[in-house]
């Protein structure tokens, strides 16, 4: 990790961004329960290379990696270097900084790379490595990549195009203001707890954490969301298929599973299962709601985090001042109705 007295980012220096790779994403228990494909090592290297590779073209000089012990980072380097006496392709170099393989070292990158100034930080991980991530990034922005098993947050895009965004926006040909979103987020708070959750927080009867992962909607007592598209799959796919609300809506949703209408949901990949709903409210911005169950389990963006009992009290209020993302699709849109990828920058107009 940097030190906290780190002087400010030289502002004549080498354009630079981060990149986190979560090694474990896309790897986790889910695969036994449904039939969800594996995002191999090898994959992830190759998004890397092709996101730096468009990074590259565009100017931007620089990137720092998140050192993993599956290699990721160290063979992303290597590639990168036999490449650059072809194509223009960023320095690689890696955080100084302990490996544990584990959330953590996600948000102890996350927090490094705020230090060091970088211009934005690509996430390649699902919905549990954006959310560690966005705890600590600060106000640098994260541009999204999905190698998760569930992944409502980050959406699917090819890495090139990211790329091409990422690089016009670090390197000013897009300002900020057209280029970048703010999310909302969910604030998880109680005695002893403060946590972020980017999509939904649900709360299950089930204390015994076993896997980070659930799969069985039967045990779960409420559930809040931030943002719930119908197009999902996992948990948010509950509050998505029965009350979708946008990224946009400036309001998030708070449900009562129970005795109610039987809905069929696609918790996992292939599998649908059976969730009742007794009741469904708007949660609204700066009005924390309390948890009603008295012990459980909160699961934060798909994954178990926070056992509880009766002496915690936890709330979940919802704010709409979260992580800022890049926006890809309004990017590449100035980027065309500008002309701003001509060798001579301008638009071009039909005859």
């Amino acid at each position: 990790m940097l030190p906290p007295d780190r002087p400010a980012p030289d502002p004549d220096g080498p354009t630079s961004i981060g990149v986190i790779a979560n090694p474990s994403s896309g790897r986790d228990v889910r695969r036994l329960l449904g039939w969800a494909s594996v995002f191999p090592v090898s994959e992830k290297v190759n998004v890397v290379l092709r996101l730096l590779s468009a990074l590259g073209s565009l100017g931007v000089e620089q990137a720092w990696m998140l050192p993993d012990a599956a290699g990721i980072a160290s063979r992303v380097r290597e590639a990168a270097d036999l490449a650059r006496s072809r194509h223009p392709m960023p320095q690689v170099r890696l955080l100084e900084m302990p490996i544990h393989d584990a959330a953590r070292d996600s948000a102890h990158a996350a927090a490094a790379l705020a230090d060091l100034g970088v211009g934005l930080i690509a996430v390649l991980g699902g919905d549990g490595t954006h959310r560690a991530v966005a705890a600590h990034c600060g106000e640098v922005p994260l541009a999204t990549l999905s190698t998760g098993t569930n992944n409502a947050f980050p959406r699917l895009r090819e890495a090139t195009l990211v790329g091409v965004a990422a690089g016009l926006l670090v390197t000013g040909r897009v300002p900020p203001e057209l280029g970048l979103r703010r999310n909302k987020c969910l604030r998880i708070t109680g005695r002893g707890t403060d946590e972020l959750a980017l999509v939904d927080v649900c709360v299950s009867r089930e204390l015994a954490r076993g896997a980070g992962a659930i799969g069985d909607g039967a045990h779960l007592s409420e559930m809040f969301v931030a943002f719930a598209e119908p197009a999902q799959i996992g948990l948010s796919s509950i509050a998505g298929l029965s009350c979708p609300v946008s990224r946009d809506d400036p309001f998030g949703l708070h449900l009562q599973l129970g005795s109610g209408r039987t809905l069929q949901a696609p918790l996992l990949p292939g599998v649908l299962q059976p969730v009742s709903i007794a009741a469904a409210r708007r949660l609204l911005p700066g009005r924390p709601v309390p948890v009603h169950a008295a012990r459980g389990t909160l699961v934060v963006d798909g994954e178990r985090l926070i056992e509880f009992d009766d002496g915690h009290a936890l709330q979940v209020e919802l704010e709409l001042q979260g992580p800022r993302t890049l926006d890809v699709e309004a990017v590449l849109e100035v980027a065309a109705r500008r002309g701003l990828l001509f060798d001579v920058p301008g638009p071009l107009a039909p005859e």
